[in-house]
């Protein structure tokens, strides 16, 4: 096997941030010796969601087993994915920081499931794939990120399983969302004018719907500029760990980059 050194787009900071969440996993749970320090554990990891390198691959570059590569990342994922706020943690925030209106959007994880898994083919898409519903701030921050269902289930159908609408309600807030969404039951969740030869009034108001949603669905841009989520080779159920996890650290890489 031939090695060779590569970089990685990321900053020192966000390894540190990781290196100190497994820092402190370790101390709690009374974990004495490992193969990889903190700072290696967390670059390994960094690696595979970023970059989409197998764990043959970076188990290689870092001297460990495959299998003890997969312990690492699993256990670090879900250490990322805890730190995910809860919807009503995430709408509060909102209200709080005077948010103007929010984004709701679907986006599909792409996976290798084969043609028998009906369940996960999204006929929207015409791949398989699972079902995330992501609401994002007026400027494409990521506020929240569901768990994942299966591809073939259609958007509004997910936001009411995950009790997007209900909370939303709630909240009070203005929600911009695309046509998928209509005949959703809140009243705060605002979709484009379907039909042809609709009114100039209401095609104004689509280009404006479209003008204000646009900077919200950039959310799904950034997770999927961590290239793990373009084509997912594990089991769909980590679907929604994944982008939990990766929500996480993209918002921490923009508010470090805003501090800097």
């Amino acid at each position: 096997m031939l090695f060779y050194r590569a970089a990685v787009d990321l900053s020192r900071s966000t390894l540190n941030y990781v290196a100190g969440l497994i820092r402190r996993h370790r101390k709690a749970i009374g974990s004495i010796w490992r193969r990889l320090n903190p700072g290696q554990q967390a670059l390994m990891v960094l690696i595979h969601l970023r970059k989409d390198e197998t764990f043959a691959e970076i188990s290689a570059g870092f001297g460990v087993s495959a299998t003890t590569a997969w312990r690492y990342v699993q256990e670090t994922v879900m250490l990322l994915s805890a730190r995910s706020p809860k919807l009503t943690q995430a709408l509060r925030k909102a209200k709080q920081d005077g948010l103007t209106h929010l984004i709701l959007d679907g986006t599909l994880i792409h996976t290798d499931r084969v043609r028998a898994d009906r369940p996960y083919f999204s006929g929207k898409h015409r791949i398989h794939g699972m079902n995330v519903q992501v609401i994002a701030g007026p400027d494409g921050t990521i506020l929240w990120t569901s768990g994942a269902m299966p591809g073939s289930m259609h958007d509004l159908t997910a936001a009411r399983v995950w009790g997007i609408l209900r909370e939303l309600e709630k909240a009070g807030i203005l929600t911009l969302a695309d046509k998928g969404y209509q005949g959703a039951e809140a009243t705060v969740v605002i979709t484009p004018y379907k039909g042809r030869n609709k009114p100039q009034s209401q095609k104004q108001a689509n280009r404006s719907h479209a003008k204000l949603r646009g900077p919200g669905e950039r959310a799904n841009a950034q997770l999927k500029s961590w290239r793990i989520l373009r084509k997912l080779r594990c089991s769909p159920s980590k679907a929604g760990h994944l982008v939990k996890a990766i929500a996480v650290l993209q918002n921490h890489r923009v508010a470090q980059g805003a501090r800097g």
